[in-house]
């Protein structure tokens, strides 16, 4: 019997692997790793990889490391570095290590050279369209380079000469020679090194040839002793190639690679490459905007790490292929915070209310619960007077049928407070309606115990003149909800509407509200100040999630 930490983990393939792996004594200790390539900020599928590999980890009492797959300087920065390692730490994660590919640089090029006395490897000059041409198609084998039968000291003084700086990029690259006939593509010859006079963040200038990420992958997770390799299913055809690479390179530490269905959502982008396209065309207001499925865009529209790691979590890990309702993602942030979220109330699209029969100048403080689903959260006092906002679409002039707001000679409850009824319509102009009269009952005070009347609506409120104005931005998803054409790209299915920026109010008590608290405003659903536009003297509100949706997580 194994005993793990988390006994109630639900059970995937990958976990009965380990189970299995430690019953019959495979492995001793349990070492996984999440090893990210730094050219993009990460996303919700990497989320779902760092909670798969972290949390196995912590489960079985092993390790996980944190890697950079950093074998490609032209795309690669620092600040991607940075943000990795922020993200992976506010979810709730820490690694047991922390390692750079380029960091066994060295040693990589060393077992090369192993390939190469070997017979293993070999120094071509094809340029890239003609290697293209000799690999061949998935119906037709592939052609042996020219350069393929060099001997072994003319590819070892050829590779050094890379390593040099003797060749420009493109010139040389180092491959490995297994099978060009192969009815694996992977297996024809594959690039082990290509020459690339690029400055790396992590090695300087030190280094003008890199490993390509097949070759340098195998050989990372050999180095560290991972014992269970985590990746997605577009691997599973390089698999055959990370086991040579392994064997032939005589690693002493044997690592053994799995594969999952990568997470797929609806209505949004899951490409880093797409991702980056949307930031660097300023389509998005950069990698961490509230519309972009990256974490950091998550963080800063509001949601929270318990959030994204149930969602990881209820998900599963599988070997098909599927597409996640986005839905479900919003659907456990709603979960997560019904008795986190203090209620409030704010106005989206203000129009003024005047209580004619309240008396001028009065200021009446009203007791409201803070989160009637978390009584210990207590109380807040808000203030009423002569003037209030109500939202725009509470009010109908002529209304249909069943409409139970406000519209002239009707009655409705303002939340926490009084009965309202609309008397008089006030319009500019151009006919808009900019103001609007009405009176109260003062026996229909919100908690008397009134009951001489019922009425059907109730309305949220902010009292104008302790109002505190604040900027309101709604969300909705990235990508329409179409059916897709061909010849189109993914960004003809922009969503217009993906953002809708309004100037409204709050109550007066949320001026000591700061970026990234959270908040339930009545009616409206679930927000986030904004750390990244939210001043001193400006709220901005992030719509994170809307109160309902008839998304059901029993069926996935």
């Amino acid at each position: 019997m194994i005993l793990v930490e988390n006994t109630s983990a639900s059970s995937n393939f990958i976990r009965n692997i380990i189970i299995d792996d430690l019953e019959t004594k495979k492995v001793d200790e349990i070492v996984t790793r999440f090893p990210p390539e730094p050219n993009g900020y990460l996303h919700i599928g990497h989320a779902k990889s760092i909670c798969l590999n972290f949390e196995l980890a912590k489960e079985f009492k092993g390790k996980a490391f944190l890697r950079f797959d950093d074998t490609n300087p032209t795309k690669e920065e620092q600040e991607y570095v940075e943000s990795i390692k922020e993200d992976v730490k506010w979810l709730g994660f820490d690694w047991d290590e922390l390692f750079f590919a380029s960091n066994y640089f060295e040693e990589m090029y060393e077992r090369a050279v192993l390939l190469i006395k070997k017979g293993k490897a070999y120094v071509c000059d094809l340029s890239a369209e003609q290697m293209r041409e000799y690999r061949g198609t998935l119906t037709q084998t592939g052609k042996e380079s020219p350069f393929r039968n060099r001997t072994v000291e003319e590819n070892l003084e050829l590779f050094e000469r890379m390593r040099k700086g003797e060749f420009a990029d493109g010139e040389k690259v180092l491959r490995a020679k297994i099978d060009m006939t192969s009815p694996n593509m992977n297996m024809r010859d594959p690039v082990l090194y290509r020459i690339s006079h690029s400055t790396h963040h992590n090695t300087g200038d030190t280094w003008c040839i890199y490993p390509m990420y097949d070759y340098a992958h195998p050989l990372e997770d050999a180095i560290e002793g991972v014992t269970h390799s985590i990746c997605t299913l577009e691997f599973e055809d390089h698999r055959p190639l990370y086991d040579w690479v392994v064997a032939e390179t005589e690693m002493k530490h044997v690592p053994h690679q799995y594969e999952f269905a990568r997470l797929n959502l609806t209505q949004t982008v899951m490409s880093k490459r797409k991702l980056k396209q949307l930031v660097d065309e300023n389509i998005v207001d950069g990698w961490d905007d509230p519309r972009m499925p990256t974490i950091s865009g998550l963080r800063r529209r509001g949601f929270t790490p318990e959030s994204i790691r149930t969602f990881a979590r209820e998900i599963g890990v599988a070997r098909s292929y599927s597409v996640v309702d986005s839905k479900m993602l919003d659907h456990f942030i709603r979960e997560d915070l019904k008795l986190k979220a203090p209620r409030t109330m704010g106005v989206v699209k203000p129009l003024k209310v005047v209580i004619t029969n309240y008396p001028e100048g009065q200021v009446e403080w009203l007791e409201a619960e803070i989160n009637p689903e978390n009584p210990e959260m207590g109380s807040r006092m808000i203030p009423f007077t002569r003037e209030i906002y109500v939202e725009q679409d509470d009010f109908m002039e002529n209304p249909p049928s069943k409409y139970f707001r406000l519209f002239p000679g009707n009655e409705v409850r303002l939340k926490h407070a009084y009965f309202i009824k609309c008397n008089e319509v006030i319009k500019d102009e151009d006919g808009n309606v900019v103001e609007l009269h009405c009176t109260y009952d003062p026996e229909t005070k919100s908690g008397s115990g009134f009951t001489g009347r019922k009425v059907k609506g109730t309305l949220h409120w902010v009292d104008a003149t302790h109002a505190v104005s604040a900027e309101f931005r709604l969300y909705e998803p990235l990508i329409l909800d179409v059916e897709e054409e061909e010849g189109k790209t993914f960004l003809d299915y922009m969503n217009p509407s993906s953002l809708e920026i309004l100037q409204g109010f709050v109550e007066p008590n949320m001026t000591e509200a700061k970026p990234q608290d959270k908040f339930q405003f009545f009616r409206h659903g679930y927000f986030n100040v904004d750390p990244k536009h939210t001043t001193a003297e400006k709220l901005v509100f992030n719509l994170i999630v809307s109160l309902k949706s008839s998304f059901d997580p029993t069926k996935k």
